[in-house]
C-alpha cells in the first residue's frame, strides 16, 4: 500500500525504492501487478576469508601495542589454504585498528652510489639480553641491510658497517647519522657543519673512502629513508616473529633474529615493490651496485668481528646473491658465497 501511496505522490520508482527499502524492479513489479510483494530473506554470504577472521583477530592481538601488516597475515594465511587476494585481508585489517596519520615528509632522492643512511634500533635493552638492530638503507635503490647485536659499541658499530658494505658489494660516497655518540662528539666544534667526530670512528671512514654527515638537529626525518624502513622492519619482520615466538613461550635472541632477518631480507624487503619509488629495492641494487666505491682489504682494527656471521653460514643461506663487480670475488665469497 505504501509504495502506491508514494507513486501517487509523484516520487520516481528509484525514490520508491529507496524509501521502502527494496529494489526498483519490486516496485515496479508491484505496481504492474497489483500484489503485495514477497521480500525473502537473505542469508549472510560466507565470504573466503570468514575461515580466517578468528586467526587474524588473534593475530593482531598478539602483537598488541604493535600490530602486524596486512601483507604478512595474507602470506600467512595463504600458507594455511587462503585462496582471496591481498586487498580483502587488507580491508578486514583495517577494521581492527585506526587509520595512520598522514606523513607530512618532503622527500629527496639521491644519485645512485650517493648516500647511505645508518640507524640504531633499540628493541630490548637489559643487562643481560639487550637486543639492538644495526639499520642501513641505500638512498637510491633503497636496498637496506639489518644486523642484530646485544649492543652499541664502536667496534660493534664499525663491525656492522663492514658487514653492511660487503652486503651491498660496495662503499657508498656518503653515509648520514644522527647524533650517535660512537659517531660524533661534538656537532659544529669547529664552525657551521664543523663536527667533531669520533677518531676511531674518522679513521674507519677514511679507510672505507666514505664521508660521514649528520642530518639536522632535532630534524631526524632528515634521514627518512632508514626511518621508513625502520617502521616497515618492526611492523614486517619483528613484530610477526616476536609474537609468534611469544605464543610458544620463547624470546628472539641475535643468533635467532640474524638468521632469520637475512633471509626475510632477500625474500621480502628486496623483493616488494618500494612504496615512493615503486621499484624493487633488490632490482634497484643491481643499477647502484656498480657505482659503488670498491671495497678496501678489512679494516685491520676489526680483525674477524664477532658480530659477523661466519662465511659458511651465509654461504648456507644466500649461495645464489648475485656477485658484485668491485672487489675480488673471494672476499664476496666469505660473506655471501658461491653461486652453483
Amino acid at each position: 500500500m505504501q509504495i502506491k501511496i508514494l507513486h501517487k505522490q509523484g516520487k520516481s520508482l528509484r525514490a520508491i525504492a529507496c524509501e521502502v527499502g527494496c529494489s526498483v524492479n519490486t516496485v515496479r513489479k508491484y505496481l504492474v501487478e497489483d500484489s503485495v510483494p514477497a521480500f525473502k530473506v537473505r542469508l549472510p554470504r560466507v565470504t573466503k576469508l570468514a575461515a580466517f577472521e578468528a586467526y587474524l583477530r588473534q593475530r593482531e592481538t598478539s602483537a598488541a601495542p604493535d600490530w602486524i601488516p596486512a601483507t604478512v597475515l595474507w602470506r600467512e594465511i595463504r600458507e594455511m589454504g587462503f585462496t582471496g587476494c591481498e586487498r580483502t585481508v587488507r580491508n578486514f585489517v583495517a577494521t581492527l585498528r585506526p587509520a595512520p596519520a598522514p606523513d607530512p615528509v618532503v622527500r629527496f632522492e639521491t644519485a645512485p652510489g650517493d648516500q647511505m643512511q645508518a640507524d640504531w634500533i633499540e628493541f630490548r635493552r637489559r643487562k643481560s639480553s639487550s637486543l639492538f638492530a644495526f639499520v642501513a638503507t641505500l638512498g637510491y635503490s633503497r636496498a637496506s641491510y639489518v644486523e642484530f647485536v646485544s649492543d652499541m659499541r664502536l667496534e660493534t658499530l664499525l663491525a656492522c658497517h663492514a658487514n653492511c658494505f660487503e652486503w651491498f658489494g660496495g662503499v657508498p660516497r656518503r653515509t648520514l647519522y644522527d647524533n650517535m655518540k660512537t659517531v660524533v662528539i661534538e656537532r659544529n666544534a669547529y664552525g657551521p657543519r664543523q663536527h667533531r667526530f669520533q677518531s676511531g670512528f674518522l679513521d674507519f671512514a677514511r679507510h672505507y673512502g666514505f664521508q660521514p654527515q649528520l642530518c639536522q638537529p632535532y630534524r631526524a626525518k632528515t634521514k627518512g629513508k632508514v626511518e621508513r624502513f625502520n617502521g616497515y622492519l618492526r611492523r614486517s619482520f619483528y613484530v610477526p616473529l616476536t609474537a609468534r615466538l611469544k605464543a610458544a613461550g620463547l624470546e628472539l635472541d641475535v643468533t635467532t633474529a640474524n638468521t632469520e632477518v637475512w633471509r626475510w631480507l632477500r625474500e621480502v624487503a628486496d623483493g616488494r615493490v618500494h612504496g615512493t619509488t615503486q621499484r624493487q629495492p633488490g632490482e634497484q641494487l643491481r643499477v647502484e651496485r656498480p657505482v659503488l666505491q670498491s671495497l678496501p682489504p678489512i679494516y685491520p682494527a676489526l680483525n674477524k668481528p664477532a658480530t659477523a656471521a661466519s662465511g659458511q653460514e651465509l654461504r648456507e643461506r644466500f649461495h645464489d646473491w648475485p656477485s658484485p663487480v668491485q672487489h675480488p670475488l673471494s672476499v664476496y665469497e666469505q660473506f655471501v658465497g658461491v653461486r652453483t
